[in-house]
């Protein structure tokens, strides 16, 4: 699913670049050589990004 139509940067893109940078929405569309155009995504862009963060501080399920 994309989450930047201006940008066409996918949910996928964004979860793999937010627990490799820092910053916000902002901060991580520029590691990607992006920027917000219209800013309709910037929201959810820094939900999925502090989602991410969480889920990568979780330890790994053991069975």
């Amino acid at each position: 699913m994309y989450i930047c139509i201006c940008n066409a940067i996918r949910e996928t893109d964004l979860r793999r670049a937010a627990v490799q940078n820092s910053g916000d929405a902002e901060a991580v569309y520029a590691r990607l050589g992006k920027r917000p155009n219209c800013g309709q995504c910037l929201a959810d862009a820094n939900a999925i990004i502090s989602e991410e963060r969480e889920m990568a501080q979780l330890p790994a399920y053991a069975e």
